[in-house]
């Protein structure tokens, strides 16, 4: 069957939407009845969203469709002026945030260098214009009141990306996905327990740094107070990372990143980043050094909001995929460790989210910013925690936690 032809079966798709509306959402517990889910798909993945909608009716919710065009994204970016760009339908936002009680995101990229020759900083200035509705819905996902997922449906246009064909790359999504599986929510289930008991042990150690060792790579995180470790909870399908929210005051050294970054609408390569008091006081690339500039420059974007870990036992993830949703969860020989620049995660805070505010999180050394950009790095990486009591110890070596 030729590349261009490939479309993943119907028993595939079937699956795929009961992983996502029984598990993903509702932090692996799936939909109940009468909840309202925004189900939002870029258009090549309309034969999953299909089979998506269909659950969401079969589980009783109520769907809530929005349909998105790359041809309409790169007519916006050409032709709008800057007031164009950074307009934000405030009450509409406002009452969907009130109304939905899950978002699932179907991302299907035709060509991710779409917007290559569209001038970064436009669409940085575009991007800004999120802020206010991303304030909103981590608001309402701090009340236990929102639930999200991100999932992947393959394009020809991501495949000859990543060098695969596109049944190549639907059998990494099928085999990530556990999409074969007679019982694929079982098997998410199972992962999902697996990952937990690590997650627990790494919450019950008073750790107070982290220091990651590689080739290109020294660098210390401060954990911060009132932390949490978090994984396995159908945020991202598929999703096998443990990952924090360290302080951001805490980042010091380096840290070189092997896989590239696709970021509004470019390639960028060959990154390093060094770091001083938790800013970022160097940022180089060997492809596209100016966007990576740009990106850093936005504000709080030269500081951490995201350190995350995966263990190549869990992610069945073995080629580069093109797409941060999978190369963030690359498995292969040594896993991978990848940092966010930008926002920080507010459900990794050990208390009750909904009772900080924003000063509050500003003290304890959450990230604030419109950005949230993941870098990675798959090398062979040593990873020490000194404990607050000055002891060290050894956690992750050889792409394995050793908990």
């Amino acid at each position: 069957m030729k590349a261009h032809l490939f479309v993943p079966s119907q028993r595939i798709l079937v699956n795929y939407a009961k992983v996502l509306i029984d598990f993903a959402l509702g932090s692996g517990a799936g939909i109940k009845k009468n909840e309202v889910v925004l189900l939002q798909y870029d258009q090549p993945a309309e034969p999953l969203a299909l089979a998506v909608y269909q659950r969401i009716l079969e589980k009783g919710g109520q769907p809530i469709l929005r349909q998105s065009a790359e041809r309409f994204a790169k007519i916006f970016y050409q032709t709008a002026t800057d007031k164009q760009l950074v307009f934000f339908p405030e009450k509409y936002s406002r009452a969907l945030v009130e109304t939905i009680d899950h978002r699932l995101f179907l991302m299907a990229d035709e060509d991710p260098l779409l917007l290559r020759k569209i001038n970064p900083q436009k669409l940085i200035l575009a991007n800004t214009a999120k802020k206010k509705l991303k304030e909103w819905l981590f608001a309402k996902e701090d009340e236990g009141k929102l639930t999200w997922t991100l999932a992947l449906y393959g394009t020809l246009g991501a495949a000859r990306e990543a060098k695969l064909t596109l049944e190549e790359y639907w059998k990494q999504i099928i085999k990530a996905c556990y999409l074969n599986s007679p019982n694929p929510i079982q098997e998410w289930q199972k992962t999902s327990t697996e990952i937990n008991k690590i997650v627990h042990t790494l919450n019950q150690l008073p750790i107070a740094k982290i220091h990651v060792q590689a080739e290109g790579t020294d660098i210390t995180y401060t954990l911060g107070e009132k932390r949490a470790w978090m994984g396995g909870s159908g945020r991202n399908i598929p999703s096998f990372e443990i990952f924090t929210s360290p302080d951001w005051r805490g980042t010091n050294g380096y840290i070189s990143f092997d896989q590239p970054l696709y970021r509004y609408g470019n390639l960028i390569e060959g990154i390093t980043l060094q770091f001083k008091n938790g800013k970022v006081v160097k940022a180089l690339a060997k492809k596209n050094q100016k966007l990576l500039e740009e990106l850093v420059k936005q504000k709080n974007a030269d500081k951490v909001g995201e350190f995350s870990l995966t263990d190549t036992r869990f992610s069945k993830i073995d080629k580069f995929m093109a797409h941060t949703l999978y190369d963030e969860n690359f498995g292969g020989k040594y896993g991978n460790t990848h940092l966010a620049l930008g926002s920080s995660y507010h459900d990794c805070y050990a208390g009750e989210a909904a009772k900080l505010k924003l000063a509050d999180w500003a003290k304890l050394g959450y990230n604030d910013s419109v950005e949230h950009t993941d870098i990675i790095a798959s090398l062979d990486r040593e990873v020490t925690v000194t404990l607050r009591d000055g002891t060290q110890r050894k956690i992750y070596s050889g792409g394995h936690f050793l908990l």
